[in-house]
């Protein structure tokens, strides 16, 4: 997502005084909203266009990679810098750490799946032709949206914007450090409430907030989460429970 610059570099804590705060939220906000305008409209869209609706996730994501192209200059959380404050975890054992979590919401998330801690499901993607083969177009289109463009696009959305936000409406202000433990609250209930398994996602959004909030790195959490999107992903098509998708 970086895009080299000419000229003296800067720190990005320095080019965050550069970006007014309405670019910035709608920076993070746009990439999220057209994501979920898509499952609003996918439907009807595909009914109009006289597609099969599952080819509407492929629209989908390219809607939102164009809109994070579009912004990728402001996203000045995703280059590699200096924390304003000392982590508490760093290097090696951060990114390990990352994945471990990642396995575990994960787990969690096909195992908390029934009432009251989950939504009763839909019938889910499922990329099958008629003779109940796998079309591995759309295999690979889903697992690489979901467990590549989503978690970039959810990170910046919900822990750069939305857990910021709620302690400073100028949030590019925010430490990510300095983020009070209300706000990593419901920001994660508000997360798990976006998702079927809501239980395991407000989890899950704690996982994702503490990693930010301690590390005060969103690749971090963009890892963490792009782990078990892409683990929830290989096991849907292993095990054919397309609900979960």
């Amino acid at each position: 997502m970086h895009c080299p610059e000419t000229g003296p570099s800067r720190h990005p804590s320095d080019m965050s005084s550069t970006i007014t705060p309405r670019r910035a939220a709608l920076a993070r906000i746009l990439p999220f909203a057209l994501y979920i305008l898509f499952l609003i409209i996918a439907a009807p869209l595909a009914g109009a266009l006289d597609v099969d609706p599952r080819w509407m996730y492929a629209l989908q994501i390219a809607c939102v990679i164009a809109a994070l192209a579009v912004f990728s200059r402001d996203y000045i959380e995703l280059r590699a810098a200096a924390p304003a404050a000392p982590p508490s975890l760093s290097g090696v054992s951060a990114w390990l750490v990352a994945v471990v979590l990642g396995v575990a919401v994960w787990a969690l998330w096909i195992w908390l799946d029934f009432p009251p801690f989950a939504f009763k499901p839909g019938e889910g993607y499922k990329p099958l032709d008629d003779a109940g083969a796998l079309i591995m177009t759309l295999v690979v289109i889903r697992i690489f949206g979901a467990a590549v463009v989503v978690p970039i696009m959810e990170e910046l959305f919900w822990r750069s914007f939305i857990m910021r936000w709620l302690d400073n409406p100028n949030f590019l202000t925010v430490v990510a450090q300095s983020v009070t433990l209300r706000s990593v609250l419901f920001s994660s209930i508000a997360f798990g409430f976006e998702h079927g398994q809501w239980a395991a996602g407000i989890v899950a959004g704690l996982v994702y907030g503490w990693l930010y909030r301690a590390t005060g790195r969103l690749w971090l959490p963009i890892v963490s989460h792009g782990v078990t999107n892409l683990l929830l992903g290989l096991w849907v098509i292993h095990s054919g429970q397309w609900q979960f998708w």
